[in-house]
């Protein structure tokens, strides 16, 4: 009987379970609730008070703020580069904290302070929005609104009078919303020389404070203290305009400022070839350091001479010793047609030893390719003496906005006068009938300058530098602005006017520097960007 009832007891419970699935599931079907409704939907502004402040916290800057931007592919981004980020953020984050750790400790008497434990955990933070603002400056700024409510794993050790004690932080939120400027921008990766925070209201933090694994936040009258005094801290070190700065390039560097200059005694020449048709050459040279957007320096012509001695010497602004190469050209001069060239040959600048004048005897070569067979051709010698005077210490180093400063006119600017600057920044929505190639055209009393052609661009870029030197202040003159495109293909139109500017220099006698946008005339949307410095002796 034992052996029977297990096997009916068996067929039991396997009928049994096989009638109730049915029957719940024929009851799941036909006895579905009829009082079920769907969700109502409204627009925001149709909603009720009561329903819109509970979610008002929690709708995004970008939809209550038209001029903010949304962030969903920023967000992603993070999300994905967390794990790496967390590990860059916590080690730039002691590297920063070492140095103010160990100025404030001494106030309280405290032995040391150390991280024992420092990870931001697996949430990342989100950006609820972006606010980007344009400038005529160098500089981007951007503020960022973030929320972060993380599980961060923060642990603290702090020795004072022989005793050691362990906090942890725990259950991390925070709210804020930075202004990070990006300043000045540069023409070397990652574009940026500085990077300025500041908080533009006081930030929202909480958090837990675990002291021997008692939860310290949890004591009544400590959480809100605690609370306020970690908002007041923060405030009194970044709310704007107090600001934090980082450095991420050199300034030197980054910028391409001078440090130093070079004197170039052109001596002679030696053996040089035959150019003219009557058995002579007609001799000059052209001196260029790489990375200058300068002119090139040239000698005296020296008629018919073989073996010229010019004597002549030159001043260059070094902006990188290390990596820039002295060029040295020789033509020979022609009266009607092109110049024709003699030769030439490079001086790395890493082969002169500062303050120590060293002389070079070159062989001149057709090129610097060392596998060109006609380089083997004797062309004649050339003989330069070469000093590298690099500048003092205190005159480097400057911070940004001391670049922002109008620097002194050079030596030999007349007493009463002074240089006027001119820097051609960049234009915007130049359009031209029959074509777009633009290049600026300047005229300062008489004498006219102009700009690289940039050919089919709406919004050119020059960053040109031109200078103009004045024996007194040009308070009542005026500059002439003309952007201008040229087409060589266009036979009937080849030159074509896209805007002008007539700027009334007095504003730049009395400021000493103007940074500007100036809406083109005769142009439907057309501006130009120019900075203007007046810079004299006494500056």
């Amino acid at each position: 009987m034992g052996f029977f009832g297990t096997i009916l007891g068996f067929l039991g419970f396997g009928v049994g379970i096989s009638i109730g699935l049915v029957s719940g599931y024929f009851l799941f079907i036909y006895f579905q609730p009829t009082n079920v409704e769907d969700p109502e939907i409204k627009p925001l502004s149709e909603q009720e008070q009561e329903t819109l402040q509970r979610m008002f916290p929690e709708i995004p800057l970008w939809i209550k703020n038209p001029d903010f931007d949304r962030l969903d592919w920023l967000n992603k981004f993070v999300e994905y580069m967390w794990p790496y980020l967390d590990k860059a953020i916590c080690k730039t984050a002691k590297n920063i904290a070492k140095p103010i750790i160990a100025e404030q400790i001494p106030k309280y008497k405290i032995d040391s302070v150390e991280f024992e434990t420092l990870t931001l955990g697996s949430l990342p933070p989100t950006f609820q929005g972006m606010k980007v603002f344009v400038t005529d400056e160098k500089e981007l700024i951007m503020e960022p609104s973030v929320k972060w409510a993380g599980n961060p794993n923060v642990t603290v050790s702090v020795k004072a009078f022989g005793l050691k004690a362990t906090v942890q932080v725990v259950d991390l939120q925070v709210f804020l919303l930075p202004r990070i400027t990006l300043k000045p921008l540069v023409p070397s990766f990652p574009c940026f020389a500085n990077i300025y925070v500041s908080l533009m209201e006081k930030p929202h933090v909480d958090f837990g404070l675990k002291l021997i694994g008692a939860d310290l936040m949890s004591i009544p009258g400590v959480y809100r203290i605690v609370q306020e005094l970690i908002k007041d801290q923060v405030a009194n070190m970044y709310l704007w305009p107090k600001t934090l700065e980082v450095q991420v390039l050199d300034m030197s560097k980054a910028l391409k400022r001078p440090v130093g200059i070079l004197h170039v005694k052109v001596l002679q020449a030696m053996k040089l070839k035959k150019k003219d048709l009557l058995g002579a050459s007609d001799p000059y040279v052209k001196l260029k350091l790489t990375e200058d957007k300068l002119p090139s320096k040239k000698t005296t012509v020296k008629h018919k001479n073989l073996n010229p001695e010019w004597n002549e010497e030159f001043n260059i602004v070094v902006k990188d010793p290390d990596s820039q190469v002295l060029e040295i050209n020789v033509y020979d001069w022609e009266q009607v047609g092109k110049h024709d060239k003699m030769g030439m040959n490079v001086i790395p600048l890493k082969e002169v030893s500062p303050e120590e004048p060293k002389r070079f005897t070159l062989d001149l070569l057709k090129n610097m390719d060392p596998n060109d067979a006609q380089n083997e051709k004797s062309r004649g010698q050339i003989v330069v003496e070469l000093t590298y005077k690099p500048f003092k210490e205190e005159d480097l180093g400057k911070g940004f906005e001391e670049t922002q400063t109008v620097p002194k006119a050079p030596e030999g600017t007349p007493a009463g006068g002074g240089l006027l600057v001119v820097i051609v920044h960049e234009a915007q929505d130049v359009e031209g009938k029959y074509h777009t190639n633009p290049h600026v055209r300047l005229i300062f009393r008489g004498d006219e300058k102009k700009t690289k052609r940039i050919k089919k661009n709406r919004d050119p870029r020059w960053e040109d530098e031109f200078q103009f030197m004045v024996d007194e202040p040009p308070t009542n003159d005026r500059l002439h602005v003309e952007v201008v495109s040229t087409s060589s293909r266009n036979l009937l139109h080849q030159k074509e006017s896209l805007g002008y500017i007539d700027i009334n220099l007095g504003d730049v006698v009395a400021n000493k520097r103007i940074n500007e946008k100036y809406h083109l005339i005769d142009s439907k949307n057309g501006r130009l960007q120019i900075e203007l410095q007046w810079r004299t002796s006494e500056a």
